[in-house]
């Protein structure tokens, strides 16, 4: 199984390089690169800054997962979920090369609904790793880490638990987004960054709290 994630990844990286080439070669000299909560263009970039972005964050992101447990400190714990790691390192990158082929399309002149489709695939991606956090082991770089969480085993489990749900809620909510009316899409937005980021960490502080009593 981890093979085949491996090629998955390999051939994500080859297809955004093959892409990047025909991309420069067809952009126009001006392409968007960013979009407001209503779809509309609102900041642009350079013909090769457009087309070869996002096949330098995909090898990055690759060599990054590689580099990250040969030199954490709980290196020895990574084993233990080591297909869930090459399936969080495989959701992202699909995900970028998602976001890639969407900008590229509009870099083309294609008319796409970005507001509608990245919303979903990063609300797709929020689904997949909460679907997975709870079998993620204790270390620095993977997960909700905490000062609370890093030094207690069970605060640590019982925090990616609620983390987990609290990501598929959150993945469910950006996935709608896109068909939701404008003015609602920031609060909504706000409100599942609010609840994936800041309430697992203070839950992981009230249960340590609990334990040390």
């Amino acid at each position: 199984m981890i093979k085949i994630f491996n090629i998955i990844q390999i051939v994500i990286i080859s297809a955004s390089v093959a892409l990047s080439v025909y991309f420069y070669q067809h952009f126009p000299a001006r392409v968007p690169m960013h979009w407001n909560v209503a779809g509309e263009i609102d900041g642009w970039s350079s013909r090769g800054f457009g087309a070869f972005l996002f096949p330098v964050i995909l090898i990055a992101i690759y060599f990054l997962f590689e580099i990250l447990p040969k030199i954490d400190p709980r290196r020895a714990n990574y084993p233990e979920f080591k297909k869930v790691y090459s399936i969080f390192k495989t959701a992202i990158m699909a995900i970028f090369f998602g976001i890639y082929i969407l900008t590229g399309l509009s870099g083309l002149g294609v008319k796409v609904a970005v507001d509608l489709w990245i919303p979903i695939g990063i609300g797709l991606l929020f689904i997949i790793l909460g679907n997975y956090f709870g079998k993620l082991r204790n270390n620095y770089f993977v997960g909700i880490r905490t000062p609370w969480t890093l030094s207690n085993e069970e605060v640590w489990n019982k925090t990616h638990r609620l983390g987990g749900k609290l990501f598929i809620l959150g993945g469910v909510a950006m996935m709608l987004m896109g068909v939701i009316p404008v003015g609602i899409r920031i609060v909504l937005f706000i409100a599942v960054v609010l609840m994936i980021s800041v309430v697992p960490i203070l839950y992981s502080y009230i249960i340590h709290k609990r334990l040390s009593k």
